[in-house]
């Protein structure tokens, strides 16, 4: 089992987020991943405009950042919007991320589901099942892109003529994943054409069916579905209180979905969903950041898995 912490990039500052992603590599973990969003999750939105939770730092130039302040951790996006940026922009960007890691970045893609971001910045927002096949064509063009000399593609929504990205990453193969939980088109899409896969706050039982779902479309695809490193998002709250501070008045929505208790407790939560199929468990984590909990973990809960 490896794991990560997943560093959501609202109500923060830099600072404090590379001050996180020190002591996030100082204590083992394998991995450290932002997300993509240029309002909080939780903003308030009203006919008359946002009223709250408009501060969040842009992903492209923290998750470089991320690469460029630490040594050893994976430096992933959990995930990139796939309206936001033309995938051939964001692969010349993380390619060149790649450079600067030394080549220790994961992109992870997904379509999107912050419409009142969207609307804020006049960017279209189609139905579900149009920006699923959006990421359909981001992920094979990203992946032309970087491993082939010239890349030509004709989409629905994308196109490639005689297009290149150099320098390629350094990876031979930079890892793309998907993340989703969608049974239908996102795990069936993570079997054609992804390295990994990513979902947050769902139970595990809830993972173990998703997992069995994406082995079917592995055999559908002809894929061997240990090449698919599958991952899941979970928050950690070692006391009500941590809960309450971090997800104020979803606290108890989202409770199932929590590592929360004894530190055995969440030793047996985890075993759960490496049960289930999970090869890596990352804490995502939201200001106000807990670092004497992180600290808990690294050295109470992590020994447990190695």
């Amino acid at each position: 089992m490896k794991f990560g912490v997943h560093t959501g990039l609202q109500n923060t500052t830099t600072q404090e987020l590379d001050a996180l992603w020190q002591r996030i590599e100082a204590h083992g973990f394998d991995w450290i991943s932002i997300w993509d969003h240029f309002y909080a999750a939780d903003a308030t939105f009203t006919p008359e405009g946002i009223t709250s939770g408009s501060v969040s730092l842009e992903a492209l130039t923290t998750h470089t950042a991320v690469a460029l302040r630490t040594s050893r951790v994976r430096c992933g996006s959990l995930v990139y919007c796939v309206g936001y940026r033309h995938p051939a922009v964001l692969a010349n960007a993380i390619a060149t991320m790649d450079h600067l890691s030394g080549g220790r970045v994961t992109l992870g893609l997904g379509a999107g589901w912050h419409q009142a971001e969207y609307a804020a910045y006049n960017i279209p927002f189609p139905p579900a099942p149009v920006r699923l096949r959006q990421v359909s064509e981001a992920i094979r063009c990203i992946r032309a892109l970087f491993t082939e000399d010239v890349a030509n593609f004709e989409g629905e929504f994308f196109q490639l003529r005689d297009a290149r990205c150099d320098p390629k990453p350094v990876q031979a193969r930079l890892p793309i994943w998907l993340g989703g939980g969608g049974e239908h088109v996102t795990l069936r899409l993570t079997a054609r054409y992804a390295d990994g896969w990513n979902v947050p706050f769902v139970t595990p039982d809830v993972y173990a069916h998703k997992v069995r779902v994406l082995h079917e479309h592995c055999a559908r695809a002809g894929r061997d579905p240990a090449e698919i490193e599958c991952t899941v998002n979970l928050a950690l709250a070692w006391k009500d209180e941590d809960l309450e501070a971090q997800f104020g008045g979803i606290a108890q929505a989202v409770r199932p979905n929590v590592l929360i208790g004894s530190t055995q407790e969440v030793v047996d939560r985890i075993g759960e969903y490496r049960d289930a199929g999970c090869v890596q468990v990352n804490l995502a984590l939201r200001a106000p950041f807990d670092p004497d909990g992180l600290d808990r973990f690294a050295a109470d809960v992590m020994p447990a898995f190695r």
